[in-house]
């Protein structure tokens, strides 16, 4: 298998299957908090994929680098700083080219720098000792999956709005039904592309 194949497949694993927000349930507080609209859902998922895209290609080097100085140790405490780094740069980004997306999005877009699910793709990647291709194709696979539940969600939630639930269920109930439905949903890929390697 060719290594783009390979590296297409990686990124397709980490969105579908081991999506981290249905399998880990990481990033659960933007998912239920921003989903209410797509217009959010789909600014916290592309800023996401942003920060977890560029984190991975800023942390993996830099491990290499605290791993030659001996204090591989403060791994963590160097992601928070480049992902708060970056956070901060979506942020203004965001603010200057679309004030109404930055108002919507509130206190989730700084939240981005304490989403689990950001710090989470980082240090798996070293934690498992993922090669530069690897660990890239697990940061663009895990923020595009991301991306892809929230709006999916986001949707979903929508259409909620006008249906006739019951009382007892309305809002983040059903939603948490809605969510535990969608991870069955993408379980039901499991299996289908097993150890890929690249």
């Amino acid at each position: 298998m060719s290594t783009f194949v390979a590296f297409i497949l990686a990124i397709a694993s980490s969105m579908l299957i081991d999506n981290v927000v249905l399998s880990r349930f990481y990033g659960i507080c933007p998912f239920l908090g921003v989903s209410k609209k797509v217009k959010s859902s789909l600014g916290m998922g592309l800023a996401v994929v942003f920060v977890i895209t560029i984190a991975t290609l800023i942390c993996w080097p830099l491990y290499r680098l605290l791993e030659l100085a001996h204090i591989e140790f403060m791994d963590t405490v160097a992601y928070i700083l480049v992902i708060a780094s970056l956070v901060q740069l979506v942020g203004l980004f965001i603010k200057k080219f679309s004030p109404s997306l930055y108002k919507s999005l509130g206190i989730y877009l700084p939240l981005i720098t304490t989403n689990c699910a950001v710090l989470g793709v980082v240090q798996s990647n070293t934690d498992q000792g993922l090669s530069f291709l690897n660990s890239l194709a697990n940061g663009l696979g895990t923020s595009i999956g991301f991306l892809l539940v929230i709006v999916i969600f986001s949707c979903i939630r929508v259409r909620l709005e006008s249906a006739n639930v019951p009382k007892a269920f309305k809002g983040l109930p059903i939603a948490l039904i809605i969510a535990a439905i969608m991870a069955i949903a993408f379980m039901g890929l499991q299996g289908l592309f097993t150890g890929i390697k690249l």
